[in-house]
């Protein structure tokens, strides 16, 4: 149970999907008799949390095995995952829940088992053929085996890589002074690309013969920080799609009557619908305010 900013309201989040259906269907909840007659009203929040981990995962140790080009398309069939592109060091950078971070596992290992078998049977072809040949693939199936085994990336050179949920992201930089201020105190400068739900920033040091490594240090606070509001966001979303011309406006005027008033909370527009980025309590409000501004009911 996380209790919120909004008086008499908290967020219940449930191990089973089924428990949590059972509740909500219920509307009208009595607690044991320990605690009084007290009754909760129960209505379903929202399935739109924030992926739960992301990652830059190292797939250059497949690179003499398979195409990974071929690898990355497998990878994206995992439902809940989002992959960014592959880059020329054979990185990818992967957003999703724990879940899909197990099945991800589950199919990393599949495949690496795969492929040691794949060699295994080379190994045993070579060995009825020739012992020299034998000799030079058991030598190449070893090695293998160690490349398999040391994933970690390298660290690069002219600057540091970090990878962070967008909304995160654009939380960070527009509603937190934070992002800016640190920048321009340690003179780096920052090279954004957003994919989807990852966004990747490169940072680098503004003067490059400078014996202080400035820009691992950002990246370190950067990732302090973006790692305390992954731990306090949340996102709601208003669906435009499907609603009348007249409907659409009524909301998005809300949306912008409302911003001031809730200052820390992040709007973002599309043209099928507005995600609306903040803690528990303030999207809470912020929401059950546009549906009121907009003349519709709150749920």
């Amino acid at each position: 149970m996380y209790p919120t900013k909004a008086k008499g309201v908290a967020y219940i989040i449930f191990k089973e999907k089924k428990a949590a259906e059972n509740i909500a269907r219920k509307k009208k909840l009595c607690l044991a008799k320990k605690f009084g007659s007290i009754q909760l009203t129960v209505c379903p929040f929202t399935t739109e949390v924030f992926p739960s981990v992301h990652a830059v995962l190292d797939l250059s140790v497949f690179r003499s095995h398979c195409s990974l080009e071929s690898l990355v398309r497998d990878l994206q069939k995992i439902p809940a995952l989002v992959c960014s592109v592959l880059d020329h060091h054979g990185r990818i950078a992967v957003r999703g829940s724990f879940l899909a971070f197990e099945t991800l596992k589950e199919s990393l290992l599949l495949k690496t088992h795969s492929l040691l078998e794949e060699n295994r049977s080379l190994v045993k072809e070579s060995k009825k053929s020739s012992g020299q040949n034998s000799n030079k693939s058991l030598q190449r199936s070893s090695n293998y085996v160690g490349t398999l085994r040391s994933s970690v990336p390298k660290t690069v050179s002219s600057g540091e890589t970090l990878v962070l949920d967008t909304d995160v992201f654009l939380y960070l930089k527009n509603k937190s002074p934070f992002y800016e201020h640190t920048l321009k105190k340690f003179h780096v400068r920052c090279q954004e690309r957003m994919e989807g739900g990852i966004s990747t920033i490169h940072i680098k040091n503004t003067h490059e013969g400078s014996r202080h490594n400035h820009a691992k240090r950002v990246k370190g606070f950067l990732e302090g920080v973006s790692v305390t509001l992954h731990s306090q966001l949340r996102k709601e979303r208003l669906v435009l799609e499907g609603k009348e011309s007249s409907e659409k406006r009524k909301i998005k005027l809300a949306c912008e009557q409302l911003c001031l008033k809730y200052d820390r909370v992040l709007v973002n527009r599309s043209r099928t619908h507005i995600d609306i980025i903040g803690s528990s309590s303030d999207i809470y409000l912020f929401k059950n305010d546009v549906l009121k501004l907009a003349g519709l009911e709150p749920r």
